[in-house]
């Protein structure tokens, strides 16, 4: 076993996972729900406390302007790149927000950018996992996109590191995938993985031999998933509701929310009944009403799931493969379990997709057999190696604007290139480097990831000097450009810091930030946690009121008990958590007698009309047990 856990974090759009090798195992670690799945939404709740996860979903409808959701979407991209999504996203950027800027995201009256925002997110699944191993967890695994380019994935490395997390490696989502569908089937072959999640879209095609995994090539969207279909669905909604209805809602944050949340309720019934019912009540006591077919689902849905069948002929066509060639395609992603992306695959691979595998938890488990690599590993992974791509192609900008690739995309990762260049004018002696990511032929057309200059070159004529340009790409897809003047051995180099990405003293002010206020926000924590408790005795008291067993109380039991509530109620409204936390074990101890009784009713109901024989009354809590929500149910 290592010395120290290394997790596997798979950071979605909808759900976020972490997980870990136990034995030759790969699990999901639970939340404190019991839920092996984090719902990618946090919120800032009245407190101006940060909340994550399932509690953080009804501020999504309570309060929008103080929630986010699907933030991935937003990871290493500009103002101009997210103008669609602010149509429907409850999203409110700053102000002062300018062009190439790294966004920053208004929730309440504070402020986040994209990756503090994801790492809320992953410093939730940093405490699952460490309350989970009673033990510190300070390194991680985490899975992108395969098509995230250089912008996102350091987006996604400053999440990490503002978590408090040393990302030892960003593996792609379908490769991670195949990890653990490689570690299930202990198979060679050739697989397609068609990962359609909730922002993104991803095929890879690999080769699985004797514990290698090759990938020969990807492609793919980061900006196709199943949020492009509730968009769909919720712009339906609002045209109907102000067509047969007469009522603008579209910006109405609270009623967007409310529709949103119907139709992902109703797309997913659709994957297992023929109809549903959308049942949306509006402001004025209005409703919108309307049943949906799944045929009629399909209809509308088609055309957004069409557009995942370009980029998987272009995947089998850059691995020079046929679809027959395919020995198993692999579905990833909660949108694969819509039945007409099935058959799409299906037809696709001409074959039947394999769907033992879950989901939604596919990509963690493959995390967390790349962690298990990475540590040392176990007899399950010892001989397995990950051979990865590169998405795009990277390259640089030479004379009269066009674009020299330098790495070509779908070449094996980590990898490293050299080019040589020379100058254009007499007597230069500063050269601009100009780096670019994409596949189109004018720079203009491709992704600006950084400019530096080679300074102090020695006045030649122009063809003279001999400047090498050397590019490396590591094994997390992060670029490193050096470029050297040979003949006087002038250099320079950048670790590539992409256009919206943070810059390193912004990334460590936000670490410092949270080395800062740590001591603050755990006690805001234990406030949270505590009200949070106090909800739920509170409200399991008040249907306690409502049985038979509280009236066998005395007159001064009843007093006594309404006493303590109040206190708990007064308490309850105060900043300190020690307080509140003496009035709930308080309401406990003076609440025994009465969840004594409750049980012995429940007992005697249960045993009514029974011999001891048929009577199955599971196990009985011990004496003095006190009130807990599940006493009153």
């Amino acid at each position: 076993m290592p010395s120290e856990r290394i997790v596997g974090i798979d950071l979605g759009t909808t759900n976020s996972l972490v997980a870990f090798m136990e034995g030759d195992t790969p699990v999901v670690i639970p939340g404190d729900d019991g839920l092996n799945l984090v719902p990618s939404v946090v919120a800032l709740d009245e407190r101006d406390q940060i909340i994550v996860g399932n509690s953080a979903r009804k501020y999504l409808i309570e309060t929008p302007e103080r929630a986010v959701y699907s933030i991935k979407r937003l990871m290493g991209r500009g103002i101009e790149d997210i103008q669609e999504e602010l149509k429907l996203f409850p999203f409110r950027l700053a102000a002062d927000m300018q062009a190439g800027e790294v966004l920053r995201i208004k929730l309440g009256d504070k402020t986040f950018t994209p990756p503090e925002i994801s790492a809320f997110i992953l410093r939730q699944l940093k405490r699952n996992a460490e309350r989970f191993f009673n033990a510190p967890v300070t390194k991680a695994v985490i899975t992108v996109p395969a098509y995230f380019n250089d912008a996102q994935r350091q987006a996604t490395k400053d999440a990490g590191r503002i978590a408090g997390l040393e990302v030892l490696r960003l593996v792609n989502e379908p490769t991670a995938a195949s990890l653990a569908y490689g570690l299930d089937k202990k198979q060679n072959g050739v697989v397609a993985v068609y990962d359609l999640g909730g922002g993104t879209f991803d095929i890879s095609i690999l080769k699985l031999h004797d514990g290698i995994f090759e990938v020969i090539s990807t492609n793919g969207d980061t900006h196709l998933g199943g949020d492009d279909i509730d968009n769909l669905l919720i712009r339906i909604a609002l045209d109907d509701i102000k067509g047969d209805m007469g009522l603008d809602v579209s910006r109405n944050g609270e009623a967007v929310a409310t529709i949103r949340k119907a139709v992902i309720e109703a797309k997913i019934a659709l994957s297992a009944q023929p109809s549903t019912k959308l049942d949306i009540e509006l402001s004025g006591g209005k409703r919108y009403q309307r049943e949906i077919t799944r045929e009629q689902f399909e209809q509308l849905a088609q055309p957004i799931i069409e557009r995942t069948i370009g980029p998987c002929k272009q995947a089998l066509k850059d691995a020079k493969l046929k679809p027959e060639q395919i020995g198993e395609a692999v579905l990833v992603g909660g949108s694969t379990r819509i039945p007409k992306v099935r058959a799409l695959v299906e037809d696709m691979f001409q074959r039947t997709p394999h769907t033992d595998l879950n989901p939604d938890e596919v990509v963690a488990l493959g995390a967390a057999v790349q962690a298990n690599i990475l540590s040392g590993g176990s007899t399950a992974t010892e001989n397995m190696l990950l051979l990865d791509v590169t998405p795009l192609s990277l390259g640089i900008e030479v004379a009269g604007g066009v674009t020299d690739k330098i790495i070509l995309r779908n070449s094996t990762i980590p990898a490293s290139a050299t080019q040589y260049y020379t100058t254009q004018v007499d007597g230069q002696a500063n050269v601009a480097i100009h780096v670019l990511q994409g596949e189109r032929e004018l720079a203009k057309d491709c992704r600006s990831l950084a400019r530096f200059d080679l300074r102090g070159v020695p006045p030649m004529p122009a063809g003279m000097p001999r400047i090498e340009v050397k590019f490396l790409i590591d094994a997390n897809g992060i670029l490193h450009v050096s470029a050297r003047e040979q003949r006087s051995g002038k250099e320079a180099e950048i670790e590539v810091q992409p256009s919206y990405g943070l810059t390193d003293d912004q990334v460590e002010s936000m670490i410092l930030d949270s080395f800062d206020y740590a001591e603050e926000d755990f006690r805001q924590r234990q406030v949270i946690e505590a009200c949070n408790e106090a909800e739920t005795i509170l409200a399991a008291l008040d249907k306690g009121k409502k049985s038979p067993a509280w009236e066998q109380l005395t007159s001064d039991e009843r007093k006594q008990i309404a006493k303590l509530q109040k206190a708990l109620n007064q308490v309850k409204a105060e900043d300190d958590y020690e307080a509140i936390r003496r009035a709930i074990d308080a309401l406990n101890q003076g609440t025994m007698r009465l969840a004594e009784l409750m049980m012995d009713s429940a007992v005697a109901t249960a045993l009514k009309g029974k011999t001891m024989d048929q009577a199955d009354l599971g196990e009985r809590p011990q004496a003095g047990h006190p009130v807990a929500k599940a006493d009153f149910e």
